[in-house]
């Protein structure tokens, strides 16, 4: 699959539109990491939901639990992902919490199948090697 697009050539400063890969593909699953150039700390959580893709920090704010590995429920019409650590809810599209805890998103976009998502950092589904983060 397809990560990172031809744009991004060290660029961190300001967020381009980063190809991930192919929609029919991405459409499988509900949640997908997407590494970060960056590291750690930088990795997205891409989410396949009621058939839209959102994208939003990896971590959650609150402990660094894994967003990718909770679950996802619906309430009132607001698509929630919940942190398997600690159970704090954030909304798919903004990011918001029923606390005062606020979830990093990130624009995604579908364009000729495929799907591109809006960050600083090359993305990518496979881990980075080391000689090429940062």
């Amino acid at each position: 699959m397809a990560s990172g697009s031809g744009d991004e050539e060290g660029n961190t400063g300001g967020a381009s539109w980063r190809l991930i890969g192919p929609a029919s593909e991405l459409s499988k699953t509900r949640c997908r990491l997407m590494y970060s150039c960056l590291g750690y700390d930088s990795d997205v959580c891409l989410f396949y939901v009621k058939g839209e893709f959102f994208a939003m920090d990896a971590r959650c704010s609150h402990s660094g639990g894994p967003l990718c590995e909770g679950d996802i429920e619906e309430a009132d019409g607001v698509l929630q992902v919940f942190c398997p650590w600690h159970d704090y809810d954030f909304d798919l599209r903004t990011g918001k919490s029923g606390t005062s805890l606020q979830q990093q998103v990130y624009e995604v976009k579908l364009e000729d199948g495929n799907v591109y998502v809006k960050h600083a950092s090359r993305l990518s589904l496979q881990p980075f090697p080391v000689d090429q983060q940062n």
